[in-house]
């Protein structure tokens, strides 16, 4: 995978990079596991605007992915990596030994035509192949990983990213996660082996406005430039820096204020992530 340029016959093409997409080897996706993706535009059931910024973009079905990774023992062939609209990671359509197919997140070098198994016991250590973390080896790279039993990967699924299994002890394991971050996860939630693909995503400049506008991502305004009704930053003689620690139009602390509230799972973080 690499990066592209284009020949500024406009000025936004100046800046603007893309991907290649020379992984891609479907030119549409499997019908069968689409399905439409109704957007709100940021606000809520009320009408009002929940989510500043957000409305418009180009239209997009949604792919049913298989985060579960719960077709156990049965072998499944890669078909075609795909692009996924929704996601930065790409994604592969797998092919099961009994018919059935499936799309999962494309690790890095996971090739058309490789076979990968979910088990419950330890298999091989290859690119796409899931289990259990007490069936993984220490210093393994994984991602999609669950937080529950059975609830299906929630952690380390964007572009590029992984995590890596650092020790085992009792019933948990603990995983340095793609911020730092270090984390006691059971034993019996499941993973999948490899660093997710796509690691050039990062490096994507996007050149023009009207290319966040094609995603859904509408203009950004800085509070220092509204007047007071508008924004707590707002106002003043001249250019002014706000005077006050950062806030959000509501006023609440921003840009550092702690939010997490979730004592549950407050035994669960061994390290936080580094600054």
């Amino acid at each position: 995978m690499g990066i592209k340029t284009y020949r500024p016959t406009t000025s936004s093409l100046r800046q603007k990079t893309g991907l290649t997409f020379e992984e891609l080897t479907a030119p549409r996706p499997y019908k069968p596991l689409l399905q439409s993706l109704s957007r709100t535009g940021g606000r809520n059931s009320r009408g009002h605007i929940s989510i500043r910024h957000r409305g418009g973009g180009h239209r997009k079905l949604y792919r049913i992915i298989d985060f579960k990774r719960n077709k156990i023992d049965v072998p499944g062939i890669v078909e075609t990596v795909e692009y996924d609209p929704n996601r930065s990671a790409f994604i592969s359509l797998i092919k099961y030994k009994d018919g059935e197919k499936r799309y999962i997140l494309a690790p890095l070098d996971l090739k058309v035509g490789q076979t990968i198994l979910s088990s419950d016991k330890q298999v091989d250590i290859l690119p796409g192949n899931a289990m259990p973390l007490r069936c993984i080896p220490l210093g393994t790279v994984v991602h999609n990983i669950e937080l529950r039993k059975s609830k299906g990967g929630q952690l380390a699924r964007s572009a590029g990213t992984g995590a890596q299994v650092l020790a085992k002890e009792g019933d948990y394991a603990q995983i340095r996660l793609p911020s730092s971050e270090i984390r006691k996860i059971h034993l019996d939630c499941r993973s999948t082996i490899g660093q997710m693909g796509n690691l050039d995503f990062q490096n994507i400049s996007i050149g023009k406005a009207g290319r966040n506008r094609w995603k859904g991502r509408r203009p950004h305004v800085r509070g220092t430039a509204m007047n007071p009704v508008d924004h707590p930053h707002g106002g003043g003689e001249g250019k002014a820096k706000g005077g006050r620690n950062p806030v959000s139009p509501t006023g609440k602390p921003t840009k550092g204020y702690k939010t997490r509230r979730n004592k549950r799972t407050q035994s669960s973080i061994v390290r936080r992530r580094s600054k």
